[in-house]
């Protein structure tokens, strides 16, 4: 090779290297080292990942999220949140915490700009623990972004907007993620000593404070998954808090919206844990020491499906359809699984004896106590 061609070479080599470094090295600072490469693309967006912030997330929801003042004679009795799920009409409908408004006579809704208006109470029931309100619309606000709570997996980002404290914290964001799903919590109702009820939620860590009740819990694309409710308060623990699906929300908000009643399936009976030892005594039922497990049944009122199936004071039941029976709480959640009509098999012991008998189930007329 001549030696002019040889330096010619070697210029075009040298050329040609500095042209594909100064690319690599224009690439790495258009993505600031993040290592996600997007050619050209001066307005790439990054994916949404656990590294970015989740402000854009936020905005979905923040104006959709309310503060919830409860008045019972004019006087204020409970603070909490809630979040507008619904346009219908003139009106927006604004889903909270049937333990936010259940007492009281007149609600207050302060929207995100700090504006105060009336709200209507539409409806409300204890066991979902779910109550609706409705206010005028409003330009300052906008509905949720719904989401899909059966999506959720172990791990996932949640974050929750809501009142802790009340209105002096109104829109504090609070993040977390997804802890367990499907947990069944029991809850006491009225102030009750002992536990009422179960209810299926989303356990998370995110930080839910008194306050908070009735506000959305959203996944990390600002859609609303679940509406939360209570936390577990033990020295003991820290960081368990729970939301009610949003599915189960919207089916109770659907039927409260239209100022109707949850219609809970009735077994006509008063009720305890087999535990209960005093209560038992003082109603002169002798529960036998070989059977650890079941409802005693105290009273079986006249002509009500348990009536008419057989039950009587003293029997102990121990399953509701293919369910074992251990508690008060659980034959609750069992039995308002089933629908008025519906007939279901119960497994019951009386004088050490098992027997089965079949109800029918009627319209809650009263509550099973």
């Amino acid at each position: 090779m001549k030696k002019g061609t040889f330096k010619i070479l070697l210029f075009v080599v040298m050329l040609v290297s500095f042209l594909c470094g100064g690319f690599i090295a224009y690439i790495l600072l258009l993505n600031n080292g993040s290592g996600n490469i997007a050619l050209f693309n001066m307005n790439a967006t990054i994916p949404l990942s656990e590294d970015n912030s989740i402000s854009s997330s936020i905005d979905k929801i923040y104006d959709s999220t309310v503060v919830i003042e409860g008045f019972k004679s004019s006087r204020l009795v409970s603070t909490g949140t809630g979040f507008i799920y619904k346009e219908k009409g003139d009106n927006y409908y604004i889903v909270t915490n049937h333990h936010v408004i259940g007492d009281v006579d007149n609600v207050k809704v302060i929207l995100s700009n700090s504006s105060k208006v009336d709200a209507k109470i539409m409806g409300s029931e204890a066991y979902s623990d779910i109550g609706v309100i409705s206010i005028k619309k409003n330009k300052s606000v906008k509905v949720a972004v719904i989401g899909d709570s059966t999506k959720l997996r172990l791990g996932d980002t949640l974050f929750a907007v809501g009142a802790p404290e009340g209105v002096d914290y109104a829109g504090t964001v609070t993040k977390g993620i997804l802890s367990g799903k499907d947990r069944l919590v029991a809850v006491a109702l009225n102030g009750s000593s002992t536990s009422d009820y179960y209810m299926k939620v989303i356990q998370t860590d995110v930080a839910i404070n008194p306050g908070n009740s009735g506000g959305p819990l959203c996944n990390i694309d600002g859609e609303v998954i679940g509406i939360t409710n209570m936390k577990l308060v033990d020295d003991s623990v820290e960081g368990i808090g729970f939301a009610i699906p949003i599915e189960d929300v919207l089916y109770y908000a659907s039927i409260l919206e239209n100022g109707k009643e949850v219609e809970r399936p009735y077994l006509g009976i008063s009720m305890l844990d087999i535990n209960n030892d005093y209560y038992l005594w003082q109603n002169g039922i002798n529960v036998p020491s070989n059977i650890n497990s079941g409802v005693v049944v105290v009273q079986a009122v006249d002509n009500s499906p348990a009536a008419k199936a057989g039950l009587q004071k003293g029997d102990i039941i121990i399953s509701m359809g293919k369910k074992n029976i251990a508690s008060v709480a659980e034959l609750r959640y069992e039995l308002y699984k089933h629908k008025v009509g519906e007939k279901v098999n119960i497994k019951y012991i009386r004088n050490n004896k098992e027997y089965t008998t079949e109800v029918t189930l009627t319209k809650n007329e009263k509550e099973d106590k």
